[in-house]
């Protein structure tokens, strides 16, 4: 009869009534699951103590803690997953949301999108978003940019971006190419640079510029055929593109990775809407209302990022006037022979990308 008994994993002692559980497979006395055991709060399964999740309130299982619940990043607070709140990828309750909220009440969620405000006056509209790094997120910063920018009127506002170090993200609303230049963009970089942020010399941070897909032509048919020449464009010219964005290789492939050459527009970019790349392509598709050129390092030096969005417009045009067989017969040369805006003179000049002709270069930050 001895050898029928139960035995209680935790104590050792003989268990010779009803009295007992098992917890995990094991054998337990009732004297022990009282002292070593407890309920899961939320599916009632038994756990040994040292494997109880929660706080002094509730009792959770590793399987409902991992599954259904997350703790504040600032205070620890245990939260039910649908009561949290989220911002910049990390959960916290409502009382530190506020307060986090309250301290970055200048610098905007990555999601953050608010209605498009357009400035100037024609049928093509230019939006950038300028990567900085290396000075903070910081909330008495991003007032002081905003406050030059912002005086009249909301031009741009400022993101985190979780690709960055130590930085943060200015993003403008669409404007016209003379609306960028008679822009105080340039007061804004410099106060930039004064408060100790980079753009160009970091290893983090793109210049993204959007265009709008109404300027390519009324229907989607029509705009897909521009678009498939800009493209090619960028494709058959990548070596010089290379050059202008001022990015490496590596960086080119991780950011803003090319489709691949091919011997036609439509078939390009009938390769970019089977491509894998998502939105981190050369020229990114992924956007309803939009086309992003995303090939460019950041820059905080006013001519360089002026010239960028010219050479855009540039390609743009040539996309726009010309035919596949035309822009097929486009050389480097003959694209920048045409070129009038000095802005983009000069960039070309200082790359030798300007018909050989190179000039003296200044200082990125």
């Amino acid at each position: 009869m001895e050898e029928n008994k139960l035995i209680c994993s935790i104590c050792g002692a003989v268990i010779d009534t009803d009295d007992y559980d098992e917890v995990n497979g094991q054998v337990i006395c009732y004297d022990c699951i009282e002292r070593h055991t407890a309920l899961c709060d939320c599916c009632g399964t038994r756990i040994f103590n040292d494997d109880v999740y929660g706080d002094d309130y509730t009792i959770l299982c590793p399987y409902c803690y991992n599954n259904h619940y997350t703790r504040c990043c600032c205070c620890d607070a245990l939260l039910y997953e649908d009561d949290a709140y989220h911002l910049d990828d990390e959960d916290y309750c409502r009382e530190c949301y506020n307060d986090e909220c309250d301290r970055f009440e200048y610098i905007h969620e990555y999601g953050y999108k608010p209605e498009p405000k357009f400035y100037g006056c024609s049928e093509r509209y230019f939006g950038v978003e300028l990567e900085i790094d290396g000075a903070g997120k910081d909330n008495e910063y991003a007032e002081r940019l905003l406050d030059i920018a912002n005086m009249k009127k909301e031009h741009i506002y400022i993101k985190s971006d979780s690709s960055l170090d130590d930085g943060m993200e200015i993003v403008s609303h669409p404007m016209t190419l003379e609306y960028h230049k008679d822009f105080c963009w340039e007061d804004v970089m410099h106060e930039a640079v004064y408060l100790g942020y980079r753009s160009h010399q970091t290893s983090t941070c793109g210049l993204h510029i959007h265009v709008n897909r109404k300027s390519f032509g009324d229907t989607r048919d029509e705009q897909d055929e521009v678009i498939s020449r800009i493209l090619y464009f960028v494709e058959h010219h990548w070596n010089e593109m290379m050059k202008f964005s001022r990015r490496n290789e590596y960086n080119m492939n991780r950011w803003s990775a090319r489709y691949g050459y091919e011997k036609s527009p439509k078939a390009i970019l009938d390769k970019a809407k089977k491509g894998c790349n998502g939105r981190y392509s050369a020229v990114n598709l992924c956007n309803y209302n939009t086309i992003e050129f995303r090939l460019f390092r950041g820059t905080l030096k006013y001519n360089t990022f002026i010239a960028s969005i010219e050479l855009v417009n540039r390609i743009c045009d040539t996309a726009l006037y010309n035919d596949d067989e035309a822009i097929a017969k486009i050389s480097w040369s003959d694209f920048v022979a045409g070129i009038t805006e000095p802005e983009l003179i000069q960039y070309l000049k200082e790359k030798n990308l300007y018909i050989n002709e190179k000039v003296e270069e200044t200082e990125e930050f």
